[in-house]
């Protein structure tokens, strides 16, 4: 008879005490979908007695992570702890340095440190499963590390941070300024005391890292990211994409360009009948666009408890199924040189919002900096916030048709020396996604 499979957990958090009661109150059933047993062979967590609803007395405790994972009786080490650094990468790589295979949640780690790290399990003939680490429980990462193998991608993109898409809806739907909204966010859990790795768009960004080397089979690239977050969006922007026909996401996407790879996170307008504009709340979404299977769209619960221990416990069942498949999709040595795209060279259509000085020649000063940079305008709109009585200012909103990012940041720089704005230009791009 086969033994059990024996995990060492390092984390007794929201999730890990999700996964650890998941392990106790259905052992049966996974014993009879494995074929193999699963117990937990050591946890690691800083306080023993805190109630996490289910009894681990019985259990080794250790108070290193790194000591669970180098020397505790286990066969699986699962990091939750977090932090691309410090005792989580530590206790990876002794768990891996024993061959042990590692099931992690933590993108920040893979995004820093993902290609040494499947480097070293290639060379201790063990392996990484991370399917929790983006977009929580959306079976992401198996999709694209298995089931789209025979598939050339040309695209990845989607809402992967929960935070954001949870402000940005309240912002929409009813009329709320964004610090309200985080203000809200804060106090229900969604965001943290410090919001800026969520709201300035990092989190996203690391994730994005992750599944740009899956797509595209390359090296994880995370500081090649361009990466602005939500803070500048105003209610004004929101209700402007409202009328416009679009709606305000937060947007990760990485395509495969002339130039190389290109890799971006920024507020993003997109159609309102578009799939994605209609994934609302902390919910993640991700898109494919592949040559034989087209666009696919996955959305579910990006975070929570069980979401991520959901994902945490796919990847354990596959273990102990025996699934030994390689780190990043194909080994290390494979993995082609991340090339970076130029990131100004993207082309679209933009949103760009100015305060301008309501004086003679301020408008057609505008409109002739645009035309010496090539940006032909779809619209012109001239709007006043309610109850706005400043007479010396004139709120304006320019649509442009496809142009350059390069071309849209010069004509703005130049219309920002010639002395016509109050405050600095806000622009937000516009995607299609077709």
């Amino acid at each position: 008879m086969t033994r059990p499979m024996r995990l060492g957990i390092a984390g007794l958090g929201t999730v890990g005490a999700s996964l650890a009661r998941l392990i106790h109150d259905k052992r049966e059933v996974f014993a009879m979908r494995t074929g193999r047993s699963i117990e937990i062979g050591g946890v690691c967590a800083r306080d023993r007695d805190r109630d996490r609803g289910v009894d681990l007395s019985a259990t080794a405790w250790f108070s290193d992570p790194v000591e669970l994972a180098g020397q505790g009786e286990i066969d699986v080490f699962v990091e939750l702890i977090g932090g691309a650094e410090g005792p989580a990468y530590e206790a990876v790589k002794a768990a891996l340095n024993r061959g042990l295979p590692v099931v992690t949640a933590n993108k920040a780690l893979l995004a820093h440190h993902g290609v040494a790290l499947a480097k070293l399990a290639q060379r201790r003939n063990t392996t990484i499963f991370f399917e929790a680490a983006v977009a929580g429980g959306i079976p992401i990462i198996k999709t694209m590390r298995e089931a789209l193998r025979g598939n050339s991608v040309s695209r990845v993109y989607g809402i992967l941070n929960g935070t954001c898409n949870y402000i940005l809806t309240r912002m929409e739907k009813e009329g709320l300024a964004f610090a309200d909204c985080l203000a809200d966010a804060q106090r229900l859990g969604y965001a943290e005391a410090d919001p800026t790795f969520d709201v300035g768009g990092f989190d996203a960004a690391h994730k994005l890292a992750i599944l740009t080397s899956l797509a595209f089979g390359c090296e994880i690239d995370v500081e090649a990211i361009f990466v602005e977050g939500i803070s500048e969006v105003t209610a004004e922007d929101i209700r402007a994409a409202a009328e416009l026909g679009y709606r305000v996401k937060l947007l990760a996407v990485a395509q495969r360009t002339e130039s190389g790879i290109e890799q971006r996170v920024h507020p993003t307008m997109i159609p309102a009948h578009a799939a994605l504009a209609q994934v609302d709340g902390v919910t993640n979404a991700v898109a494919v666009d592949s040559d034989l299977l087209g666009s696919i769209l996955l959305a579910g619960p990006g975070a929570g408890g069980k979401a991520t221990a959901s994902a945490v416990l796919s990847d354990i069942l596959d273990l102990a199924g025996g699934d030994a498949t390689p780190t990043l999709g194909v080994a290390p040595a494979v993995l082609a040189p991340y090339k970076r795209a130029r990131m100004r060279a993207h082309e679209g259509g933009y949103y760009i919002r100015l305060t301008v000085l309501d004086r003679v020649g301020a408008f057609a000063s505008i409109a002739r900096r645009m035309a010496e940079n090539g940006i032909s305008l779809e619209s012109i709109v001239q709007r006043r916030a309610a109850g706005d009585s400043n007479d010396e200012i004139a709120p304006v909103i320019l649509i442009t048709h496809e142009t350059t990012e390069a071309a849209v940041r010069r004509a703005l720089d130049l219309v920002s020396k010639d002395g016509h704005l109050r405050g600095e230009p806000r622009m937000i791009r516009i995607e299609t996604l077709d």
